[in-house]
């Protein structure tokens, strides 16, 4: 499945560490969003370890599923970010 994971996450430790397992699983598109295919299964294990991290009672994670991928349009407007290029 496709997926799109976006997240408000206090700065600090847990931002940087949800950013570090999400980019496990995902590519990292802006500042709070990552997307990719992946696998329920992975999926939930992604989702079990950022639960290990986040504070629940500050911090938020939204995930989008799509089932069918080929349903997506996506169209990028201004600068595009290739995180992957900018922190090598």
């Amino acid at each position: 499945m496709f997926v799109i994971i976006t997240y408000d996450i206090v700065e600090g430790k847990p931002l940087n560490r949800t950013r570090k397992i999400l980019k496990k699983y995902l590519t990292w598109t802006q500042n709070s969003v990552f997307e990719g295919e992946i696998t329920e299964s992975k999926l939930q294990k992604c989702m079990c370890e950022i639960g290990k991290v986040i504070n629940k009672s500050q911090d938020s994670i939204y995930v989008y599923e799509v089932k069918n991928p080929n349903n997506i349009s996506k169209k990028s407007y201004g600068i595009h970010k290739n995180f992957e290029e900018m922190f090598l």
